[in-house]
C-alpha cells in the first residue's frame, strides 16, 4: 500500500502531469486558453521523432536479439485480441449497439502514443531503464486492432468496409511513418547520432512534453463537454476499468517474453491505453455511422486521464510486485 501512495503521489506531482490537469481545468472553466494547431502539430511530430530516434539508438547499443521478435510478436498478439475482450465487456456494461461498440473496441487493443511517451520520460526522470525497442512494438500494436474492430463490425452488423484505400490510410498513417523511420534512423546511427542530437532530443524534451500535455488536457476536457450527452455511467466506467484488463493482459505478456522492469510498465501501458489518433481515422473511412463522439470522448476523456494519473502508479507496482 506505501509503495502504491508513493507512486501515485510522486507521478501526479510530475510537471508534466500537473500540466495536463491544468489543461482539464481550463476546458472545465471555459478558459479561452489555447494552443494554437500548427504549433500542437510540431510538438507532436517532435516527441515522435525524439523517442523514436532514443529507442533505435538504444536497440543499437543492446543489439538485436530473440527477446525483440517474441517482443513485437507479443505486441500485436495483444493489439488483436483486446477488441474482442472489449467488446465483450461493451456488451455486459452498456447499451451500446454492435456497431458503436466494435468502434469504440477497436481503440482499446491500438495504443496512445502519447501515454506511452509520457511513461518513457517518467521512467527516465527515475532513472528506471527499459528496454529501447519497445518504440517499435508500440508501432506494430496499431493496425491489428483496426482488424479486429472491423472484423467484428462486419460479423455484428456487416457493416465494415476494408479495402486497399483503408489499408493504405492505415499503413501511411504519419505517426507510424515517423515513429518507425526516426527509429531506423537511430538504430542506424547508433550512439554517435544520438549524441549528435543530445541537445536537440534529449534536452527539451520533458518541456515540449508539457506544453503538449497542456493542450491534451484542454482536448480532453472540452471532448468530454461536447459530447457528454452521449457518454452514459456504464461507459465511464468501463474507459476506467479497460485499461486495467488490458494491462493485465500486458503483464502477462511481458513475464512470458521477460522484459525488465521499466520494460513490463511500458508494455502494460501500451495495452491499457486507447488510440485516439490512428484509429479514429481508420474508423472514420470504414465505420462512417459509428459515432465518433462516443469513441473519441472515452478514448481520449476518461481513459487518457485515467492512465496518466491513476493508472500509471498502478502499473508501475504491478510491473514491480511481479
Amino acid at each position: 500500500m506505501e509503495l502504491s501512495i508513493a507512486a501515485l503521489t510522486s507521478n501526479l506531482l510530475a510537471p508534466t502531469i500537473l500540466f495536463f490537469v491544468l489543461g482539464l481545468i481550463a476546458a472545465f472553466a471555459r478558459s479561452d486558453l489555447s494552443i494554437p494547431e500548427g504549433a500542437a502539430k510540431i510538438m507532436s511530430i517532435y516527441l515522435l521523432l525524439a523517442i523514436g530516434f532514443k529507442g533505435g539508438a538504444a536497440v543499437a547499443k543492446s543489439g538485436v536479439d530473440g527477446q525483440l521478435v517474441t517482443s513485437l510478436i507479443a505486441g500485436m498478439v495483444l493489439s488483436f485480441v483486446l477488441p474482442f475482450v472489449a467488446y465483450g465487456l461493451l456488451k455486459a456494461m452498456t447499451r451500446l449497439d454492435g456497431l458503436n461498440a466494435a468502434a469504440v473496441a477497436g481503440h482499446y487493443g491500438s495504443i496512445s502514443i502519447v501515454t506511452f511517451v509520457t511513461a518513457v520520460s517518467l521512467l527516465e526522470a527515475r532513472g528506471i531503464t527499459s528496454e529501447g525497442y519497445l518504440v517499435a512494438v508500440a508501432a506494430v500494436m496499431e493496425v491489428p486492432a483496426i482488424m479486429s474492430a472491423l472484423w467484428i463490425a462486419a460479423r455484428k452488423t456487416g457493416a465494415a468496409k476494408m479495402d486497399g484505400k483503408l489499408m493504405r490510410h492505415i499503413l501511411g498513417n504519419g505517426s507510424i511513418v515517423l515513429l518507425v523511420g526516426s527509429f531506423v534512423i537511430g538504430a542506424v546511427t547508433g550512439e554517435k547520432g544520438l549524441n549528435d542530437l543530445h541537445p536537440f532530443i534529449v534536452v527539451p524534451f520533458t518541456g515540449v512534453l508539457a506544453i503538449f500535455l497542456l493542450d491534451m488536457g484542454l482536448s480532453a476536457g472540452r471532448s468530454l463537454i461536447e459530447n457528454k450527452q452521449d457518454i452514459s455511467g456504464g461507459l465511464l466506467v468501463f474507459g476506467c476499468v479497460m485499461p486495467v484488463i488490458g494491462s493485465l493482459f500486458g503483464l502477462l505478456a511481458a513475464v512470458l517474453v521477460g522484459l525488465s522492469i521499466g520494460g513490463t510498465f511500458l508494455l502494460m501501458v501500451l495495452s491499457a491505453s486507447a488510440s485516439y489518433i490512428a484509429v479514429p481515422a481508420a474508423m472514420r473511412l470504414a465505420l462512417p455511422q459509428a459515432k465518433s463522439g462516443i469513441y473519441l470522448s472515452l478514448a481520449l476523456g476518461v481513459t487518457f486521464p485515467f492512465n496518466l494519473t491513476l493508472g500509471m502508479p498502478l502499473y508501475y507496482m504491478l510491473a514491480s510486485l511481479v
